[in-house]
C-alpha cells in the first residue's frame, strides 16, 4: 500500500482495508486530508484483495471538521473550498462498502464524511453534529443530501437549525449510525462489520451496492454546487464571523443578522 503523510492504510488477511486518519487529537480537516482518503479509497477499489474497508481515526474525535479558529479559510465558499468538495465528491464514487468507526466527535465536514460510509459504528460516547448554522453558515460536505436521506427532512432540518450534538445512542435510534457498541470496542466492531461484508460475494456485493447507490454520489455532488453558492455568501458575513469567533471562545453567539 502507498504511505501518505496524514492518514495510516493497511491491508488485513480477512480482505479488509483499513484507513486511519492520524491528526489527533481532533482529526481536523482540509483539502490534503479528503484527497489522502480519496486516494486510498481508489487504491483500494484496485485491489482484488480488498473487499470492505475501515475508515477509523486516532484520538478523541474522529473528525470535528474544518479548523475554523486558526485556519478560517479551510472549508468552502472559496476556490479552496471548491477544491475540498471535488475530493470529497471522489469519496462519495468509491466502489467497496466501507464503514466509519465513529469513537468521538463527528461535526460539521467531519459528520459528512461519516455519513459518506455505507454504514457507523459508534459508542455513546461520540457526538454527531451538522453545526454550520451555529457558527453562521450554510451546510456542506453534501450533507443537505446525505442526511435527510438517513433520518428524513423533518429530523435533518432540525439538526441543521439548531446544530445540537447528538450522543451516538440517540444518532442510532435516528438511523443516523448502524451499531452501538462500548468506546473500547468501536474499531473492533468495525472491522468486525467489514468483515462480515467481506465473507460474502464479492461482485454480488459491489453490483448490489451499485444498484443500491445509483445516483449517490451524482445526487451528493449536485447538493455539494448548491452548498458551495449559499456557503460563498453566508461566509462573508459578519454572523459567520461572530459565529467561529464564539465558537473559540466556548459560548453562544450574539448574532446581528448581517
Amino acid at each position: 500500500m502507498s504511505t501518505y503523510k496524514d492518514i495510516g492504510v493497511t491491508m488485513a488477511a480477512n480482505n479488509v482495508g483499513q484507513i486511519e486518519i492520524q491528526r489527533p487529537p481532533h482529526n481536523y480537516f482540509d483539502n490534503a486530508l479528503i484527497n489522502q482518503i480519496a486516494d486510498a479509497l481508489e487504491e483500494f477499489d484496485r485491489d482484488a484483495g480488498c473487499r470492505a474497508v475501515v475508515l477509523c481515526a486516532q484520538g478523541k474525535s474522529f473528525c470535528a471538521g474544518a479548523d475554523f479558529a486558526n485556519r478560517p479559510a479551510t472549508g468552502a465558499g472559496n476556490a479552496s473550498g471548491k477544491h475540498l468538495y471535488k475530493e470529497a465528491t471522489r469519496i462519495f464514487r468509491s466502489h467497496k462498502p466501507w464503514v466509519a468507526a465513529v469513537q468521538g466527535a463527528a461535526i460539521g465536514g467531519g459528520l459528512g464524511l461519516a455519513l459518506a460510509a455505507d454504514f457507523r459504528v459508534t459508542c455513546v460516547e461520540a457526538r454527531f453534529s451538522a453545526n454550520f448554522n451555529r457558527l453562521g453558515f450554510h451546510p456542506g460536505f453534501s450533507l443537505t443530501y446525505t442526511l435527510p436521506r438517513l433520518v428524513g427532512q423533518q429530523k435533518a432540518n432540525l439538526l441543521f437549525y439548531t446544530g445540537r450534538r447528538v450522543p451516538g445512542d440517540e444518532a442510532v435510534a435516528m438511523g443516523m449510525a448502524d451499531v452501538l457498541v462500548s468506546l473500547a470496542e468501536v474499531r473492533t466492531a468495525a472491522v468486525a462489520l467489514a468483515t462480515e461484508i467481506a465473507q460474502s460475494g464479492p461482485l454480488a456485493v459491489q453490483s448490489t451496492r451499485e444498484t443500491m447507490r445509483r445516483g449517490f454520489a451524482d445526487a451528493a455532488e449536485r447538493a455539494t454546487e448548491r452548498e458551495l453558492t449559499e456557503q460563498d455568501w453566508t461566509r462573508k458575513t459578519e454572523d459567520f464571523k461572530e459565529g467561529v469567533k464564539a465558537w473559540a471562545e466556548k459560548r453562544l453567539p450574539d448574532f446581528k443578522n448581517r
